[in-house]
């Protein structure tokens, strides 16, 4: 088993909701996230997957150290990182970046490329100019790219290009972990396959550790090594990529991997299709928060918060033993 270098636990984060005649009264709390506790150990992929606004996004903005958590730990190195000085978060800073999911907003169009690659460098170390230019020209490298396109603007670039600059940014201070929001949705499908086999070779190269959000989940399967399906704020499943993607132990985890259309149109979909919306966050009810949506709820899941270890290392946090789950139809096709 991979050493952890990341630990996450029971991290939440509740954002007041507020009512009242003058709108100063809190009336409930969106439950974001909801006491989600994982590890990401050194050169690994752990993808968080789920439906928009399961809090996939919420729990990347606590671990760059955006947002202060409501409750809960992030620690790297068994360092709580909330709780760092001004010293060690420039420490942080440069060992944890991030690379969005849009190349054409994450960029300063005022801003020479070169800059923008050397940005995080600049503000977090000291270094000479002379170290600078070394470090842009081999990180521009290290991303398939030329020094001299340092001197360009982002805008001369095609969207494929300004995502490598983006990851370069990332790069540059030789982080231990890259959080990696949706990097390739933005791009044409012709140039995704180029980012995520560079992500996949840096990460071969570099040992750098990745957390990738992700809906694509042909994507998590060819870069993850770990999963985490996320459902209103908590995880309802985890385990290893080949464990969660070839048996699915819990109703949502084999709904949402049976929600993607068939690779050929003979294909039937025949297994469990994600009925009704996501629920409201604010103040959810006790028990499996899933139960409203999933076909097989029986009256344990209304009162009981359900949870379960399949195999090691694999947990489902489902009411259902592997039995009765594998009664569950599946799509007919083959497995993504």
């Amino acid at each position: 088993m991979v050493e952890p270098m990341m630990e996450v636990e029971d991290l939440t984060k509740h954002f007041p909701v507020k009512g009242g005649l003058l709108g100063t009264q809190t009336i409930g709390h969106v439950r974001a996230v909801d006491g989600v506790s994982f590890t990401i150990g050194e050169g690994e992929t752990l993808a968080l997957v789920g439906e928009s606004g399961c809090g996939k996004t919420t729990t990347a903005r606590l671990i760059l150290g955006l947002w202060k958590p409501t409750r809960g730990s992030v620690s790297l190195d068994g360092r709580d990182i909330h709780a760092l000085d001004s010293q060690h978060r420039h420490w942080y800073r440069t060992s944890v970046q991030a690379v969005f999911q849009d190349p054409w907003a994450s960029l300063s169009p005022r801003m020479r490329v070169r800059d923008i690659v050397a940005e995080t460098l600049v503000v977090n170390r000291r270094v000479s100019r002379q170290e600078v230019r070394e470090s842009v020209a081999a990180t521009l490298k290290k991303v398939g790219m030329e020094p001299w396109h340092g001197d360009l603007f982002p805008h001369e670039f095609s969207g494929g290009q300004r995502q490598r600059i983006a990851l370069g940014s990332a790069l540059i201070t030789e982080p231990r972990l890259i959080v990696l929001d949706e990097p390739v949705s933005a791009l044409d499908v012709s140039v995704r396959a180029q980012v995520i086999n560079l992500l996949k070779d840096l990460q071969n190269e570099l040992g750098t550790s990745y957390l990738l959000i992700s809906h694509d989940l042909e994507t998590v399967r060819y870069v993850a090594h770990r999963i985490a399906v996320m459902y209103m704020g908590q995880i309802v499943e985890s385990g290893t990529a080949e464990q969660v993607f070839a048996n699915p132990q819990h109703p949502y985890t084999r709904a949402l991997f049976d929600s993607i259309l068939p690779s050929h149109p003979k294909h039937r979909r025949s297994g469990p299709i994600i009925h009704g919306e996501l629920q409201s966050p604010i103040d959810p009810p006790a028990g499996c928060r899933f139960r409203a949506r999933c076909p097989h709820a029986m009256d344990i899941c209304t009162h009981t918060p359900p949870t379960r270890e399949s195999e090691p290392g694999h947990i489902a946090v489902c009411h259902l033993d592997g039995p009765n789950i594998a009664k569950i139809p599946r799509l007919e096709r083959n497995p993504i």
